[in-house]
């Protein structure tokens, strides 16, 4: 696996999977490998996915100061792969946590960004609120695993807005895992039972403690980003909605938004070809 040292010389994992223009990718989770985007449904087909392994996760070293797992100091890790890369300008897509971490990235250098790809994003960089969780949740009372799943949401939520840790956290967010998927069966499973391999506690733990985003700031720069910006959100998830992700778009001058039917947190696994369709489309024409 390729390495590069980073600003502060913590040495960094990344892989490269498939053929085409660039695109660099930034895992979620927060603290999970890049492994679990796998070649994004087919997308390394036509791009060169450049998956990036944050610190302290994957293949990447973990870092002699914790306090730079925070999403706001992730931001120079960022730009460190993409000077490592030659990359003047970049195509950049990032899932659910990390598009907090892109938010940042191209609010800090966005002459440096081509083309954003937001996939599901977290919003806490931007301060958007949170809109349609429990209609979004109740609306999937009809699955067969709507009881134990939703148990385990309401108690996730619970611990979450208290500072629960990892230990606490991470079985709830195992057991609520059907919310994630449009459809909860043996493969989307496989895909959720694999983040207990995939997740750095550590990294998790670091990403949002004492994160305070001066979001006026984050949209006053995002305000002025040139760059076109595609924000992909899963008809069926809770966080973000599809109208939490409308909100999010307008706060970007050159931003649209793709609802993908059927489709939940990870859209790439629950229609492949659909999620593929919809970002080569952005990436060629956007």
């Amino acid at each position: 696996m390729p390495r590069f040292s980073s600003y502060d010389t913590t040495e960094l994992t990344y892989h490269v999977v498939g053929s085409g223009p660039p695109l660099v990718c930034l895992p979620g989770g927060p603290g999970r490998a890049s492994s679990y985007l796998g070649d994004l449904g087919g997308l390394a087909r036509e791009r060169t996915l450049l998956l990036l392994d944050l610190r302290g996760s994957g293949g990447s070293a973990v870092p002699e100061d914790p306090t730079t797992y925070r999403c706001d100091r992730l931001v120079d890790d960022v730009e460190a792969f993409r000077q490592h890369l030659g990359l003047d300008r970049m195509d950049l897509l990032a899932h659910s946590a990390a598009g907090n971490l892109a938010q940042l990235y191209a609010a800090r250098f966005s002459d440096r960004l081509a083309r954003l790809v937001l996939v599901t994003p977290g919003l806490r960089a931007v301060g958007v609120k949170p809109v349609g969780f429990a209609e979004a949740v109740d609306a999937r009372s009809g699955e067969w695993w709507y009881s134990s799943a939703r148990t385990a949401m309401d108690a996730w939520q619970e611990a979450a807005a208290r500072g629960a840790g990892p230990e606490e956290v991470a079985p709830l967010r195992a057991a609520a895992a059907p919310f994630a998927y449009g459809r909860w069966d043996e493969r989307t499973r496989a895909h959720a039972e694999a983040e207990q391999w995939e997740r750095s506690p550590a990294a998790a733990a670091g990403y949002y403690d004492g994160f305070s985003p001066d979001v006026d700031a984050v949209r006053a720069a995002l305000a002025g980003l040139d760059a076109p910006v595609l924000i992909v959100a899963g008809e069926l998830d809770p966080a973000p909605t599809p109208e939490a992700a409308q909100q999010l778009a307008a706060l970007f001058p050159r931003a649209e938004v793709a609802v993908q039917d059927g489709a939940s947190h990870s859209p790439w696994v629950d229609d492949p070809a659909r999620f593929v369709k919809t970002v080569l489309t952005f990436l060629c024409t956007g």
